[in-house]
């Protein structure tokens, strides 16, 4: 299904849709299609998508806070995908600095010149940067993101020229309060985005993802599946667990394995219960397992 099919079976107002696809035409010379996701899964929720959409079109940065399991980069991919822009995924770990955003010098045919990073060609090629954990970036990282998502739009690299960002860039960060070396963001930053709180996925939705996702996984199971997502994330909430287990990557893919023929415990135990390293927790999450899932179940049971 086309995303913007997808978008519009999903209650997405009909205006935002034909203003996609102006964009698409607008800037559609400038897209490297090597690039431009295909998302494996999509993301459900009219109203953060509206929002989402709004601040694109409106020319804005977009910064996606919320915990574990919200869905912030399958958002982020989502958006890419639908405004048919090449994205560049950013990282900010330990080790990320200013030549690592924004270029070094190489030497090529016996010259000196620059090796483009991420932030810059995202910026000249008319791509969506997505800037993943941008609460962990150090002052370095910090002090680039700010002249770039500036409303000047103008990155200005030592050495060389000053480049113009392309109509069409956009930045997405995304932020999880929590991870060790996360911090608060401060001011300056937040000012240079439009905010979204991301809410947790609902049971229903989970259940619609499971299903069109698996389309051959019978209704009853994709409930349960749906059923000890909301349990789990229920016991974190609660304080009774720690988020280790409340992995709904973790969770689509042990579905997956279940499809190849793992039987249906082991293979939640590989993506849920086994990313629960203390004892006690993993045997909690193993409950929760047992009660919905006979351990002899098998994938033609789950499966028509």
């Amino acid at each position: 299904m086309d995303i913007l099919e997808f978008l519009s079976r999903e209650g997405v107002s009909d205006r935002l849709l034909q203003k996609i696809e102006n964009f698409r035409k607008t800037y559609s010379s400038n897209t490297d299609s090597v690039r431009i996701p295909k998302p494996m899964y999509n993301y459900y929720g009219k109203e953060v998508w509206e929002e989402a959409i709004s601040t694109i079109l409106a020319g804005e940065n977009l910064l996606l806070v919320g915990p574990k399991a919200t869905g912030k980069n399958v958002l982020a991919q989502g958006l890419a995908a639908a405004f048919e822009r090449p994205e560049w995924d950013i990282s900010f770990y330990i080790n990320t600095d200013a030549a690592t955003l924004i270029g070094t010098d190489t030497f090529e045919d016996g010259k000196v010149k620059l090796r483009r990073g991420p932030i810059l060609e995202a910026a000249e090629e008319g791509g969506f940067g997505v800037l993943d954990e941008i609460n962990m970036a150090k002052n370095e990282s910090l002090a680039v993101l700010h002249a770039t998502l500036d409303f000047r739009r103008i990155i200005d690299v030592p050495g060389y020229e000053r480049v113009s960002l392309s109509p069409a860039t956009r930045f997405i960060g995304t932020m999880n309060y929590g991870y060790a070396g996360t911090r608060e963001i401060n001011e300056a930053l937040a000012s240079r985005f439009m905010i979204i709180q991301m809410p947790v996925i609902t049971k229903e939705n989970l259940e619609k993802l499971i299903s069109d996702k698996y389309q051959d996984l019978k209704k009853d199971y994709a409930s349960q599946f749906a059923e000890l997502f909301s349990e789990i994330q229920k016991k974190c909430e609660g304080g009774e667990i720690s988020t280790k287990a409340l992995d709904l990557r973790g969770l689509l893919a042990a579905i997956g394995m279940m499809d190849d023929g793992l039987p249906v415990v082991q293979a939640l135990n590989l993506g849920i219960t086994n990313k629960c390293f203390d004892a006690y927790e993993r045997q909690l999450v193993a409950d929760l397992i047992a009660v919905r899932f006979p351990g002899n179940l098998s994938r033609d049971q789950i499966f028509d």
